[in-house]
């Protein structure tokens, strides 16, 4: 049975993330990662441009379905290379419009529950079959132009 996850990554993270392929939850922990299962949906969600840093961002930011292969550890990063997170391969799909949560707030039941921002700081939670289909139809096929989806990558003068 397939489930469908929210990534909440930085922006700078989530664009790393979709150029390698990979998925990295929850600073790296094991357990983020292990949740999820081949075919399950993954859409990242990016508050800020950095790592509580850099311009407001608010918006879904990637969307791509898990890869039949299991979590692995990274090769050592950083500083003394102690960091090794965890990941598991993603195909991305690379067609995907950033969207505003804002424009989405009236549709999704992730932001009906008061102090739905606090959810949010989990790093990663389980979406609705609803939830997911909201988010999706807005970053993969609304094609009005009002639709409040803009796109993140020319925002900050970047590409995958």
């Amino acid at each position: 049975m397939t489930k469908y996850w929210l990534a909440v990554v930085s922006y700078e993270h989530v664009r790393r993330g979709v150029a390698l392929g990979i998925a990295q939850a929850d600073h790296g922990k094991r357990a983020a990662v292990e949740r999820m299962r081949p075919g399950d949906e993954l859409v990242y969600y990016s508050p800020r441009e950095g790592m509580r840093t850099g311009a407001p961002v608010r918006s879904f930011t990637a969307i791509g379905t898990i890869d039949d292969r299991p979590a692995w550890r990274a090769e050592s990063q950083g500083e003394g290379g102690c960091f090794q997170p965890w990941r598991r391969a993603v195909s991305y799909r690379t067609e995907a419009r950033s969207t505003p949560i804002d424009t989405l707030r009236d549709e999704l039941g992730l932001t009906a529950v008061p102090n739905w921002g606090m959810v949010l700081r989990r790093g990663l939670i389980e979406l609705s079959a609803h939830d997911y289909g909201v988010i999706a139809r807005a970053m993969l096929d609304d094609p009005r132009p009002d639709a409040g989806a803009r796109d993140v990558w020319a925002l900050f003068g970047a590409e995958a």
